[in-house]
């Protein structure tokens, strides 16, 4: 296997090696951005469902814990608006990171066929100096398409972790939005 590897590397075109090497930093980059946001939607939730069930069972007020609670407690008079505001900036930091993972997932796969592209254009140049036309073009196309495998690999990870923590999100704003309707019953 290491010598496979050392022999893809020495046959392979710089820009492939490079495009490779982006798509890895692209996939740590979307693993990390999502383990972060996964476990802090989660915890995030999970404050945000006790206060939701506080209220439900009869609390006059938010807990501490939840988010809006700051906004609450800014003014003497519950407003339609203030909650509002306080639901606004919620989805504004529970959407973090999704801009990441969408620009890694729309173009990881166009980078991956860069040097794909790239690559193939190095064997044709190869073919022209060669006698044995097959062989040099099969082991090219061959060493040239994992970059857009790496791409396309990269782009089905970054697209999935987008969904996932887009549905996270949209379920921590409806326990946003169930507690606001449920302050603003209770003020009436």
């Amino acid at each position: 296997m290491g010598n496979e590897l050392l022999d893809f590397y020495l046959k392979s075109h710089p820009v492939t090696i490079g495009v490779l090497a982006l798509l890895s930093i692209y996939f740590i980059v979307l693993n990390w951005t999502f383990i972060y946001r996964f476990l802090v939607l989660n915890s995030w939730s999970s404050k945000e469902t006790t206060s939701l069930e506080s209220l439900l069972m009869g609390a006059s007020k938010l807990d501490d814990s939840s988010f809006l609670s700051k906004f609450v407690k800014t003014t003497t008079t519950l407003s339609k608006e203030i909650l509002d505001l306080g639901t606004f900036a919620a989805t504004k930091e529970s959407t973090k990171g999704l801009a990441t993972l969408s620009v890694i997932a729309s173009t990881s796969p166009f980078i991956g066929l860069f040097g794909t592209v790239v690559s193939i254009l190095g064997t044709f140049k190869n073919i022209s100096s060669s006698s044995s036309t097959m062989v040099v073009m099969a082991a090219g196309v061959s060493d040239a398409l994992i970059a857009t495998a790496a791409g396309i690999f990269v782009a089905i990870f970054a697209y999935t972790y987008h969904q996932i923590l887009k549905r996270n999100a949209f379920n921590l704003n409806g326990l946003l939005k169930m507690q606001c309707d449920s302050l603003l019953a209770k003020g009436k």
